[in-house]
């Protein structure tokens, strides 16, 4: 938005046309000159804060990933571990299936022993009590 200086018509009286409008015209070329300066200074500034910009997020990047990397090490070290235990309840497991088996095998061959006794007893009693 370009700002064009204008002088009095005092001063244009005072020292006449050719004068002011030089002078208007050197305010202008002062104006812009400072413009495209700070212009410039403003492009050379937003370059600097996007290069740091840039640094900082690569900078994140590499921590992120560095992070994400030992979390991932940790957590394959953990399913290692639940992996192992996973093994040894299941081997405990095993144990304890294959002694209820042994257990249930004892009682049945114990409760068929019983079941003979007392059908053997009530026999012998039916026998002596038919006679």
């Amino acid at each position: 938005m370009r700002v064009t200086a204008r002088l009095s018509q005092r001063f244009y009286d005072k020292f006449g046309d050719e004068l002011a409008n030089e002078l208007v015209n050197w305010f202008n070329d002062v104006d812009a000159t400072y413009r495209a300066d700070l212009r410039e200074l403003n492009e050379l500034n937003f370059a600097r804060f996007d290069a740091k910009v840039e640094q900082r997020f690569a900078q994140a990047d590499a921590k992120l990933e560095q992070r994400l990397a030992q979390v991932d090490a940790r957590l394959e070290q953990l399913f290692a571990q639940a992996d192992a235990e996973l093994a040894q309840v299941k081997s405990e497991l095993g144990q304890v299936k294959s002694d209820l088996v042994e257990k249930i095998a004892t009682s049945k061959s114990e409760l068929i022993g019983w079941m003979f006794v007392f059908w053997t007893g009530a026999a012998v009693v039916n026998l002596l009590l038919r006679r």
